[in-house]
This record gives C-alpha cells, sequence and structure tokens, in this order.
C-alpha cells in the first residue's frame, strides 16, 4: 500500500490543531501531535509549560523521529499527517528527511499568533513563533520541487473551510471528506502531554469557527517579535490558497 505522509508545518497558536482535528476524523488518517517537541525542549533547555512532561513522554533523539516518521504508519492507514511545528526543526538538524514527505505550510498573522501565545507563555521571541523558520523551510522545499508547495492562510481558510480543504486536498493528492469539517468535542489519545496547558479552545470545538475580527494590541517584545516576523509571513502570504467562495477555485498566487 501506498502510504500518503503529509507534513503539516506551523507555528503556534494557528489552527493547526483543529487541522489535525480534521485529517484524524476522516476515519483514513492516523495523526501525529508535534512528534519533534521532546527533542526541541531538550536541545534547548526552553521553560515552556509540562517541559519535563513534554521530554518524558516523547523522544529527545531527533534521529528516532525521524525513523519512526519514515516508518510503519500507526493503526497501517493509508494517510498520516503529522503536525510539526517549524521551529522545531532546529538548524542542527539534517533536512533532507522532510523531503520525503509531502508538505504543507499553516500561517497566521504574526499579531495574532503573539497576542494568543502570551496567554499561555509570557515571553516570546521572534524563533518562537516558527515564521522565520517556515519561510526558510519552504524555500527549501520549494527549490527541491521545482515549485511552491501548499501554503493556508488561517484567516482565509476560516473564512472558507470546505474550499480550502478542498483545494489542500487536491493538492496533496487525498480525496476530499465531508467528515474533515466536524468533529466530536473533547481530547483525543493523539493530543501531546501539553494539550491542557494549549487546546483548551480545540477541546471545546466540533468543527472550524468563524473568523472573528481581531486587532491585537501589542507592546514591547511581543509587539518586537511580531514585526520581526511580518516580512516572511507577507512573503508566504502571497502563495497562500486565495479566498474566491464564487468559482470554487483557489489556485496559488
Amino acid at each position: 500500500m501506498t502510504v500518503l505522509r503529509i507534513a503539516a508545518w506551523s507555528g503556534p497558536r494557528n489552527i493547526s490543531t483543529a487541522m489535525m482535528r480534521a485529517w484524524e476524523n476522516r476515519g483514513d488518517c492516523s495523526v501525529s501531535d508535534e512528534p519533534l517537541y521532546a527533542h526541541y525542549l531538550a536541545a534547548t533547555g526552553l521553560d515552556h509549560p509540562a517541559r519535563a512532561e513534554v521530554i518524558a513522554a516523547g523522544d529527545s533523539d531527533w534521529r528516532r523521529v525521524v525513523a519512526a516518521l519514515a516508518g510503519p504508519v500507526p493503526e497501517g492507514r493509508p494517510i498520516w499527517y503529522q503536525k510539526h511545528m517549524s521551529h522545531h526543526l532546529l538548524p542542527a538538524m539534517d533536512s533532507a528527511w522532510v523531503h520525503g514527505l509531502v508538505n504543507v505550510f499553516l500561517i497566521r498573522d504574526p499579531a495574532l499568533v503573539v497576542a494568543s501565545y502570551v496567554k499561555s507563555r509570557a515571553e516570546v521571541e521572534p524563533d518562537d513563533i516558527g515564521l522565520v523558520q517556515q519561510e526558510r523551510l519552504f524555500d527549501e522545499v520549494a527549490q527541491a520541487l521545482g515549485r511552491a508547495p501548499p501554503v493556508i492562510d488561517a484567516e482565509r481558510f476560516l473564512h472558507d473551510p470546505a474550499g480550502q480543504l478542498r483545494w489542500l486536498c487536491e493538492q496533496v493528492g487525498a480525496p476530499f471528506s465531508e467528515r474533515m469539517l466536524s468533529w466530536p468535542a473533547g481530547p483525543r489519545a493523539s493530543d501531546g502531554v501539553w494539550a491542557p496547558h494549549w487546546y483548551a479552545a480545540v477541546w471545546k470545538s466540533t468543527g472550524f469557527e468563524p473568523p472573528r475580527e481581531r486587532r491585537p494590541q501589542l507592546s514591547g517584545p511581543g509587539l518586537r517579535a511580531a514585526e520581526a516576523c511580518r516580512p516572511a509571513y507577507e512573503r508566504l502570504l502571497r502563495h497562500a490558497a486565495a479566498l474566491q467562495p464564487a468559482s470554487g477555485a483557489m489556485p496559488s498566487a
């Protein structure tokens, strides 16, 4: 059986966990929740919520993690959706393994990311929210493919989840399923041990919520982090699926 292995590269406080729910709810897809997180915390020494639990529950050797991600699919399903944080791919790690996967990039306005991020972790630096690392990995993947890989912008997505998911499924070579649009509320066995600190909204959700008009008021380190990441966001946004509900077509820009 040919397995479709999707690596979805995001930053924190995006729609990444809701997107993981969508793929898991298909019934033909296994999911992995941030498999490189334990290595990232062990290697950087950063103080994140549930740090000790994350390291204890995961594998802090990235090489073993990568080997597992290329190995047998959990439950033998034909699709394996791997939710990754782009900043977990540290500079010292060999990224060649990434090119054996179908790579997707999930982006969000950095001001919205930071405003949400600081509710769970007060300190924030540009490297914490992953956009700069996403841009670097995007360029590497695009060069290897000879074209831009799929990019999804969170706010555009939430205006038309069905249309954007249809487009994404077409891009990665998976059939679209209506089951991706809703799911039962509550935690999942597939959630990382950090879920109680970050997933409250997703646990309450039963689908993708409509976007809300938000203009966060940032200052100090939060503002500096958001603005440092804005050029990378705006560049990736040029490649994101367009919102064209009238025609249903969403070509990459």
